[in-house]
């Protein structure tokens, strides 16, 4: 890949260089357990519901078209760190601009899924169960990464989440936990659970799983999960360690910037920004050793409306992030934003199947054959997985 010149009138070249949706959970009624198993590597999805605006996460400054399109979000990026020396970065993102400057975070530009209408719920189903086309499938890619490694070892994965999401639903075991916003359970009433479920081997050793996963998360300071920091907090004290999980997701919603785009989209971007800054710092040495994909279902209208907000559109921008990455790198292969160069004349062009770089990240960094994992985990694409995402 090649550094790409706004300037040269060269189209697709490629270029180097709010609320979370968590609530609570009875401790009482245990669900299914973590699939058991060993391992170092960690994988952390996050799920931007809403449509995230890439061109505002990673502005692209320097096509000439851009200030024609938003001119009322320029003062956003004066004096923003330019990235691969052409994106600015949105100022939000100090921490995710403090990985990126250290080498663990990397951007891939003008991605989307096969999707190519603009229907939240579609749009995240196909993201989620990574299927072809919408509401085709019933379990979700993530799990069947999970069911892939079963072969070798079966990673405990966890949804950080008071329901189960589709991109971890299917046959593989998995789990999902939220903190309770219920009083403290006495000690008393916990052993008569126990003897309750004693007599049960499958109840037993769920509700024990259930005990333990309370423990890791230290549940008793990390009850308001509308803190992004500490759901990235309670995120690693879940992943870190031998008996941590080794694949994990978390979702956040609030992406949906209809109107007042500047200050709609700094708001859910500071709270992304601190979950991942948090989750890395709890990570501790673990963080060499994780990769984090962010991602969402489609992306933002290239032009302002007439609210200076953003309609749905097509392609945005994905983040991958973690001590595992090749980071300090932006890849693109940018189309431009002419009106010609526009999907259907409105949208930023997709030019990199996002399918692509998940399943190449994820094989990547488990060790897995990238064709098997793309035709697995997204079956019926004809884009290649993309390589090079992680550290060998």
């Amino acid at each position: 890949m090649t550094t790409l010149d706004f300037n040269a009138k060269l189209h697709r070249r490629s270029l180097l260089a709010g609320s979370l949706a968590i609530g609570a959970t009875s401790l009482a009624a245990p669900r299914i357990a973590f699939a058991q198993g060993t391992g170092s590597k960690n994988l952390l999805f996050v799920l931007l519901r809403g449509a995230m605006d890439g061109m505002a996460m990673l502005a692209p400054t320097d096509d000439g078209h851009f200030e024609a399109l938003r001119a009322a979000a320029l003062p956003d990026y004066e004096g923003a760190a330019k990235l691969a020396g052409t994106f600015a970065l949105h100022p939000a993102f100090e921490e995710v601009g403090a990985s990126y400057a250290a080498g663990d975070a990397l951007f891939v530009h003008a991605t989307a899924t096969s999707y190519r209408e603009r229907s939240h719920f579609d749009g995240q189903d196909l993201l989620e169960s990574g299927a072809a086309s919408p509401n085709t499938m019933r379990d979700g890619w993530l799990n069947r990464l999970v069911a892939l490694m079963s072969d070798r070892e079966t990673p405990r994965a966890l949804a950080i989440a008071p329901t189960m999401p589709l991109a971890l639903r299917g046959r593989a075991p998995v789990s999902n936990y939220a903190p309770s916003a219920l009083p403290e359970a006495s000690s008393d009433f916990l052993d008569r659970v126990a003897k309750l479920y004693g007599d049960d081997d499958q109840l037993s050793g769920l509700y024990a799983q259930a005990l333990e996963t309370r423990a890791m998360a230290a549940d008793d300071g990390l009850r308001n999960l509308r803190d992004a920091k500490k759901a990235g907090e309670l995120a690693g004290s879940l992943m870190r360690g031998e008996d941590g999980a080794r694949i994990a997701m978390i979702e956040m919603g609030g992406w949906d910037t209809h109107a007042n785009q500047r200050g709609a989209f700094a708001r859910p971007a500071r709270n992304l920004d601190a979950l991942l800054g948090a989750y890395a710092a709890s990570m501790g040495r673990d963080w060499s050793n994780t990769l984090v994909l962010v991602a969402t279902e489609f992306g933002r209208t290239a032009r302002y409306n007439g609210t200076n907000g953003t309609d749905h559109g097509t392609a945005s921008a994905a983040l991958v992030m973690g001590g595992a990455v090749r980071g300090q790198r932006v890849l693109a292969d940018w189309p431009g934003l002419a009106e010609r160069d526009l999907y259907q004349a409105r949208d930023l062009m997709p030019t990199t199947a996002l399918e692509s770089v998940l399943a190449g990240a994820a094989a990547e960094h488990f060790g897995l054959d990238p064709a098997s994992a793309m035709a697995s985990l997204f079956p019926g694409r004809s884009a290649a997985p993309m390589s090079g995402l992680v550290r060998a």
